[in-house]
């Protein structure tokens, strides 16, 4: 991959591959380069069929603030649609989309703020580890913005429509240990321990089958939306099509041999 933002940086831990808003001056902030970068890496790792999970992290006092406002008020100077504010309102919802609709699990590791473009980072992942200090809030009331990453979306489906309504209406942060309450945060830790307990989760998925967890996330993404009978269907193809796996069959002897399975994500 060429041309990538160093705001970006990223490294591949055996089935998992981390990355990691790298501006802490801006409070790991976005910019366009930065969208740009984050979603030419997820592209690349689509196709990778070892992997198991994504980590995102952020880097000292923050996991992300937000979206970058200095980029935002330059964009708002005089400027059309096509290079103005509404330009990187629809990249980063663009971006957002690609990375929830990723076709394996991300865990989001949060330390620090998570606000705003932040919160709607983690609302877009699977899992949220976060630190016993994060705090995480919409914040766009404060401001006078809008959500433009679906926070209108996901964070009623994440927290229900009463706390995502408090959040979107107040702009005020919260403890992780409420969002844990809410159903938002995974797990909260020890602010240390952070990135070590996502790495565990990750080392944990690691052992699961790559070709397994594409099919469920899969699943999750879809059988929501659809009626029940429509999401049962579903579901049963998607077993009809991963029993003809090498996976599938592996798990089997697997179990069988009472012996861990050697999954090859085929």
């Amino acid at each position: 991959m060429t041309g990538l933002d160093p705001a970006i940086a990223w490294e591949r831990r055996g089935k998992t591959v981390w990355i990691r808003l790298n501006k802490p001056k801006s409070l790991n902030a976005l910019t366009i380069q930065m969208i740009n970068t984050f979603e030419q890496i997820l592209a690349e790792l689509e196709q990778d069929r070892m992997l198991c999970a994504v980590v995102v992290a952020g880097t000292e006092r923050a996991f992300s603030a937000g979206a970058d406002l200095k980029e935002l008020q330059l964009r708002s100077d005089g400027a059309g649609y096509e290079s103005g504010p509404n330009s990187f309102v629809d990249r980063l919802n663009t971006f957002l989309c690609r990375l929830e609709e990723f076709p394996l699990p991300v865990i989001a590791a949060v330390s620090g703020w998570a606000m705003a473009g932040g919160l709607e980072i983690v609302l877009a992942c699977d899992l949220v580890i976060a630190g016993e200090s994060a705090r995480f809030g919409d914040a766009h009331a404060n401001y006078g913005l809008l959500p433009g990453g679906g926070s209108s979306v996901r964070l009623p489906r994440k927290v229900g429509p009463m706390r995502a309504r408090e959040m979107m209406f107040t702009g005020d942060s919260y403890a992780a240990a409420d969002m844990k309450l809410a159903g938002l945060v995974t797990a909260v830790v020890n602010d240390s321990a952070v990135e070590t307990e996502a790495g565990k989760l990750a080392d944990r998925l690691a052992l699961r089958s790559p070709a397994g967890l594409r099919r469920m996330k899969s699943l999750l993404l879809q059988t929501p939306e659809q009626p029940k009978a429509a999401g049962l269907r579903m579901e049963q193809l998607e077993w009809a099509l991963h029993a003809l796996s090498n996976d599938l069959r592996e798990g089997i002897s697997a179990f069988r041999e009472k012996r861990t399975p050697q999954f090859t994500g085929t």
